[in-house]
């Protein structure tokens, strides 16, 4: 599975930049099919993101309990955000009553800063940590963290940079795959 999901995973996360960028050509995105379909991937690529972490974490030396922790519980509040995301654009009829059901939902105490403007920064902080400590400890090269940083950056420039986002997160983590010295444990694979 995990060996699966360090593919799946970040190409979930290029579709899903892909997907919104297409579906916002037509200035009506949301809601409707591309929505639904954008959040789909984006949804699949946080929930294939799991595998990946808890594979990562013997990986690491030290810090490894407190950082897979923080990096699962802000993948936790990204999985939430997507799936009410993809229940709000269900229930809408358009694009203004999507808006209004949206701001219902984060307007409930404590929703916006867990679930949209803290939650999901753990677990982007938490995977460029992840990677730094599992390069420090030798088991990936220099190069991932830093890659991984620039992945997890570009979406707070642009959403529009998503489809990149996936793309060098893929390469962050391709030496993890590594063929015939894979360093994910075999009980993972």
């Amino acid at each position: 599975m995990t060996r699966i999901a360090l593919l799946a995973a970040p190409l979930a996360m290029t579709a899903y930049g892909v997907t919104r960028i297409i579906g916002r050509l037509d200035g009506h995105y949301g809601p409707g099919f591309d929505w639904q379909l954008a959040h789909l991937f984006g949804l699949a690529g946080m929930l294939l993101f799991i595998p990946i972490i808890l594979a990562l974490r013997p990986l690491m030396r030290t810090g490894r309990t407190l950082l897979t922790g923080i990096t699962l519980l802000g993948l936790a509040t990204t999985i939430v955000q997507f799936s009410a995301d993809m229940i709000l654009g269900l229930a809408a009829a358009d694009r203004d009553e999507l808006k209004t059901l949206q701001h219902g939902f984060s307007d409930i105490p404590g929703v916006r800063l867990a679930f949209y403007d803290v939650g999901p920064i753990l677990f982007f902080l938490g995977i460029v940590a992840i990677a730094a400590l599992t390069a420090a400890a030798g088991n990936l090269p220099w190069w991932s963290p830093a890659i991984m940083l620039v992945a997890v950056l570009l979406p707070l420039v642009d959403l529009n940079l998503m489809p990149l986002t996936g793309l060098l997160m893929l390469a962050a983590l391709h030496p993890l795959r590594g063929g015939d010295r894979s360093l994910i444990p075999a009980g993972s694979r």
